[in-house]
């Protein structure tokens, strides 16, 4: 089976994620694509983030009645930082029959040397660099700045997909909901009234991240 592994912090998840995942489930041939929310971001040690419950939550609500689409909370159950490594380590264990991809925005794909074991990652999963429309991403060039850190074989763990730019961040849903304004179009209209009827984003509610 073919899988595609989306990590992230999905706080919250947004239209943005889902068009993301659904042009590498396309392009890619991917039989189903599992959605990884991260319990403790290396990246963002410091930061606060919503309860795993409450992302969980709307990300359920947000891939409801997509069947090639699920949740996956491997990173949630595993104690300390969420290690792009470890998760596909443990994927690849349950079941070595599965063919791991990687969903990786351009942006991320520069930064990949700077991650924990970045040749081991190349080894259990082919990564899927997704162009994001504004972002500037030369097949040609990456390949060699990857070929250049990890050896010629990484050119083979390497695909490319395409996807309308579209320019929604998770900061600025967090700071549209906090002040009250409108998230329509940003957000699945589940996840919306999630947001509003529980309060996730404001000063008082202590999941807001």
């Amino acid at each position: 089976m073919r899988i595609g592994v989306f990590g992230g912090t999905f706080d919250p998840i947004h239209l943005g994620h889902l068009v993301l995942a659904e042009q590498c489930r396309e392009q890619c041939r991917l039989d189903e694509v599992w959605f990884v929310p991260a319990a403790l971001p290396p990246h963002k040690l410091d930061a606060v983030i919503s309860s795993a419950k409450t992302r969980m939550e709307m990300i359920e609500f947000a891939i409801s009645g997509h069947v090639q689409f699920k949740v996956c909370p491997i990173e949630l159950d595993r104690e300390g930082p969420s290690y792009t490594v470890t998760t596909l380590e443990q994927l690849q264990a349950e079941d070595s029959t599965r063919e791991l991809f990687l969903l990786v925005g351009a942006d991320s794909i520069r930064d990949l040397p700077t991650w924990r074991q970045p040749q081991r990652i190349l080894e259990l999963a082919t990564v899927v660099a997704v162009n994001r429309g504004r972002d500037s991403l030369s097949d040609a060039a990456t390949r060699e700045q990857l070929n250049q850190n990890f050896g010629l074989g990484a050119a083979g763990r390497l695909e490319f997909v395409e996807m309308p730019a579209i320019d929604i961040s998770a900061s600025d849903i967090r700071r549209r909901a906090s002040a009250g304004r409108s998230l329509r179009y940003l957000v699945p209209r589940a996840v919306e009234m999630y947001i509003r009827e529980f309060g996730i984003y404001c000063a008082d509610n202590s999941t807001a991240g």
